[in-house]
């Protein structure tokens, strides 16, 4: 909210949550009553049209959010070099709101304005009058309403909302206290209203209209330069008439110019055009290879079928929460798959986040493969093509090291990134799979006096490092598989080998455990057990009697690292897998080693380099 909240600021169907949407429910009741008493033909078309044409708006916004975060996630053109954090996601939650507020003004102006009714779809006079009255009344009237909202008794109360983005996005554009929205809609309809009342109205006008202000506000607040220069070359007096990201950016984070809505017209005549506006704008058109210089990659990819709505350029208000299943989200399977076509038919990685932690910058690219896809035999060459694809593109960057997460380093797929070494073996990006701090964040997980742990599921390469590190520690790994027990065992050093047991008790109040356990080994446990994953997913919850769960290997990231503002899949807020972490350390250490094949680092050298540089474990309840 405001620094200090005036009168309307809080939306009348806030407390509706989710369920907001149901302030629209009696214009559907009506328009389904008409429908069913008159028929289709005898509607008003206009009056039928705004609840579709609300959703066309949604679908609109939600492209601009997209692409917006892609650029910005790549750094390219970039106008604003800062990042984005939680609070401003939280904050600009709420972006759907207007759109709900638009349709309800549009439908009572539907049904009770003088002139609002069974509107042609075109007049081309209505077109030309209602243009001419948003360049004139509503591009003034905006301007000085806008000064006055810089005045410290209307700033404070309501338009520091919206400036507490100071590193805009698509959706800050509509974000507002109440009160203040509602006075732009209404202002907003100064044209619509005198077109009704002069009998100039159309439908297409209208939407025409609605359009374009929403792609205006948009583009204002996208925070990567599009508007070419020739535009204004071919066109000189287009300066006047259109604003440019650059331009409102600059009212962003200069506060006292730059007022105008999208025609700086007005800037221009009373003087408060920003001095720096033109440098900015050629400034941020340059190409700057900003988006060729990253240090480190994190290479993953899509999981569930509906993970490409949790994913930053998707819904950010799923991206900033651990991923979940959702119901609504299952609807929308038709999308879902769709996406998924793309996604697959996509020949190469796409740049989902960009973070900075001092010097060090950062990019997670994302293979477009869903999970099943690595469980198929004929989806293996192609995605191994895919992983060294991004490798080489990473080594052209001079990035130091690429970090490999999810199954882009499964055993099965490349020998955990081995195969790469041996196919480039000039490689200069290191590669990492991070076994040595999952492995370390598991062991530094269990409870100090710990003397037996059970180690179950699939054995992989972080089972291994996790059952040698323990029977170094005289912990006893007991083991209930027989074919597990006696593929580990020749890789346990002889000193420590006793400790590792296979034996049937399920007596042990840790357990360490992979995937592929089912839900009848875990109703083994005993009651007050504490499971602790070991794996890049997480297991199936089946216990609810006293026992915990930990999250998969991961830790909390430091202060120091900026522009993160989404979760990793199904972690907590600003907490980062141990495999991502891996990649990060390994950079800020300048180790020249790999780690893939059988190769593990020194563990407690890794553990201590990622506490050193302000990783922690992550606090459980």
């Amino acid at each position: 909210m405001a620094t200090n909240p005036g009168i309307l600021s809080e939306w009348p169907w806030k407390r509706l949550g989710s369920f907001k949407y149901l302030v629209l429910a009696p214009w559907v009741v009506h328009g389904c009553h008409l429908a069913a008493t008159k028929g289709w033909r005898e509607l008003d078309l206009g009056y039928v049209a705004i609840l579709p044409s609300m959703l066309l708006r949604a679908l609109h916004d939600q492209a601009w959010i997209t692409v917006s975060r892609l650029y910005n996630a790549r750094g390219k053109r970039q106008i604003v070099r800062r990042g984005i954090e939680f609070d401003q996601v939280d904050r600009e939650r709420n972006w759907d709101d207007q759109i709900i507020l638009s349709a309800i003004l549009l439908l009572l102006g539907a049904v009770y304005l003088p002139g609002g009714q069974h509107l042609p779809l075109w007049r081309t006079d209505g077109a030309v009058l209602l243009a001419l009255l948003h360049a004139g009344p509503v591009e003034f009237l905006y301007y000085w309403f806008h000064r006055a909202l810089h005045h410290h008794v209307l700033y404070t109360r309501y338009h520091s909302h919206h400036h507490a983005s100071i590193v805009t996005e698509p959706i800050t554009s509509v974000i507002h206290p109440f009160a203040e929205l509602l006075a732009y809609q209404l202002l907003f309809s100064i044209p619509m209203i005198t077109c009704a009342l002069t009998g100039t109205a159309s439908i297409i006008t209208f939407e025409i209209y609605v359009i374009y202000i929403d792609f205006m506000n948009n583009m204002g607040h996208c925070n990567f330069e599009l508007v070419p220069n020739w535009l204004f070359e071919w066109i000189p007096p287009l300066k006047y008439l259109m604003y440019t990201p650059s331009f409102h950016s600059l009212h962003h984070t200069q506060f006292r110019t730059n007022y105008s809505l999208f025609m700086p017209f007005y800037d221009y005549i009373y003087n408060t055009m920003d001095k720096s506006s033109e440098t900015l704008y050629q400034d941020s058109l340059k190409d700057k290879n900003e988006e060729k210089e990253v240090d480190v990659v994190h290479l993953t990819h899509l999981t569930s079928l509906q993970s490409i709505y949790h994913i930053r350029p998707g819904f950010a208000q799923y991206a900033s929460r651990p991923y979940t299943s959702m119901w609504h989200l299952r609807i929308m399977w038709p999308v879902s798959w769709l996406s998924m076509v793309l996604t697959w038919s996509y020949g190469s990685w796409f740049t989902v986040e960009r973070n900075v932690m001092g010097k060090l910058r950062m990019q997670s690219w994302a293979i477009p493969r869903y999970r099943f896809h690595y469980g198929l035999k004929q989806e293996k060459e192609a995605i191994n093509d895919l992983i060294e694809k991004a490798i080489s593109e990473a080594d052209k960057k001079g990035t130091k090291v690429v970090s490999l997460g999810l199954l882009n380093q499964a055993h099965n797929l490349n020998r955990s990134g081995e195969l790469y070494l041996q196919k480039y073996p000039k490689l200069g990006v290191r590669i990492v799979d991070g076994t040595s701090l999952a492995a370390a964040v598991v062991v530094n997980s269990i409870p100090k006096g710990t003397n037996q742990v059970i180690l179950a599921g699939n054995i992989s390469k972080v089972a291994l490092a996790v059952a040698s590190a323990l029977c170094k520690k005289n912990v006893k790994v007991i083991l209930t598989n027989k074919q597990d027990y006696h593929s580990l065992k020749p890789n346990i050093p002889q000193n420590s080998a006793s400790n590792l047991v296979l034996s049937n008790t399920d007596s042990a109040k840790v357990w360490v455990i992979g995937e592929g356990l089912d839900a009848a080994e875990q109703l083994k446990a005993e009651k007050g057990t504490q499971f602790i994953p070991y794996s890049q997913f997480p297991p199936r919850m089946v216990r609810k009697d006293c026992c915990t769960y930990l999250t998969t290997p991961a830790m909390s990231v430091p202060k120091t690292m900026q522009n993160l503002h989404s979760c990793e899949n199904w972690l907590p807020r600003r907490v980062m897998s141990a495999w991502r972490i891996a990649g990060i350390v390994h950079a800020l250490e300048g180790w020249k080693e790999d780690e893939c094949g059988d190769t593990v680092l020194d563990m407690e050298k890794v553990w201590s380099a990622a506490v050193m540089h302000g990783f922690s474990p992550v606090a459980h309840a």
